[in-house]
């Protein structure tokens, strides 16, 4: 998916357009979030839906909870144990000794990797289970492949060029877009957004529950946290969209009042 992204910047490099528009954006910010925790590859293991780590402190008591010194025992399980494992939509990254990120798409090669006292709870599974089972990247996918294609259709709008009227004088000339092409392109953001908006809201309420349920079982011993980059992706992408939409529907009619007060009876 980066590779898509960054090929469209470059198309639009070399034929001098600018590729700061919110669509192309838009495409590069969900990509990058997509490859979170995919390789070990600089910055792409910070971009994570959830992390799980070991790490001591004061435990929270409740009345609710019926043995509030099970605390005691998963801190003698977990010993001395400083695992951090990070979740992305197709790959988990582990750290065990706070120095670069160890990534892959198979949690079981990574479980091979570090010894029962490294992950005495079995993060990487939770993890792992956490990945398969409630993480939903299709949708986002699908947006991503329909943003693209509003891309490619947007590149067909005609643009300025020259023109000699009666007098024989040069003039510049942009006739409007097809209103069919616009509103099929309308119609490709407009589903993109919808599918981004749901597929972010899925991902935010998933990661907050897990965060939170893995750390209230792990109390006094594990803590969780939920990815602020991927976040800020997420909805940084989805609000890139809806400029996009809007942008194509105030052109559509400004199109078609143009159009009404030019031929009122057409």
């Amino acid at each position: 998916m980066i590779l898509i992204a960054v090929a469209i910047i470059l198309l639009c490099k070399v034929y001098g357009k600018t590729c700061f528009d919110p669509n192309t954006d838009c495409v590069l910010t969900t990509a990058l979030l997509l490859a979170g925790c995919s390789s070990s590859s600089p910055l792409i293991p910070n971009i994570f839906l959830i992390s799980l780590y070991y790490q001591s402190y004061p435990p929270v008591f409740n009345p609710a909870q019926v043995d509030p010194g099970v605390t005691t025992a998963i801190a003698n399980i977990i010993g001395q144990a400083r695992l951090e494992v990070r979740v992305g939509y197709f790959g988990i990254c582990i750290n065990d000794d706070g120095g670069s990120f160890l990534c892959s798409n198979n949690a079981s090669a990574l479980a091979e990797q570090v010894s029962v006292d490294q992950d005495p709870l079995n993060l990487i599974w939770v993890a792992s289970t956490f990945k398969d089972n409630i993480v939903f990247p299709y949708l986002i996918i699908v947006a991503i492949i329909f943003a693209f294609f509003t891309f490619v259709i947007l590149a067909t709008f005609p643009g300025w060029h020259e023109e000699y009227n009666d007098q024989d004088s040069v003039r510049d000339v942009k006739p409007f877009p097809s209103r069919p092409v616009s509103q099929a392109a309308l119609a490709l953001i407009f589903i993109s957004a919808v599918f981004t908006l749901v597929s972010v809201l899925w991902q935010h309420t998933a990661s907050v529950a897990a965060s939170t349920i893995a750390q209230d079982l792990g109390n006094g011993s594990v803590k969780s946290g939920v990815g602020t980059s991927a976040i800020v992706l997420g909805w940084f992408g989805f609000a890139l969209l809806i400029v996009v939409t809007i942008g194509l529907l105030v052109m559509i009619l400004s199109i078609r009042l143009l159009d009404d007060l030019i031929d009122p009876e057409s």
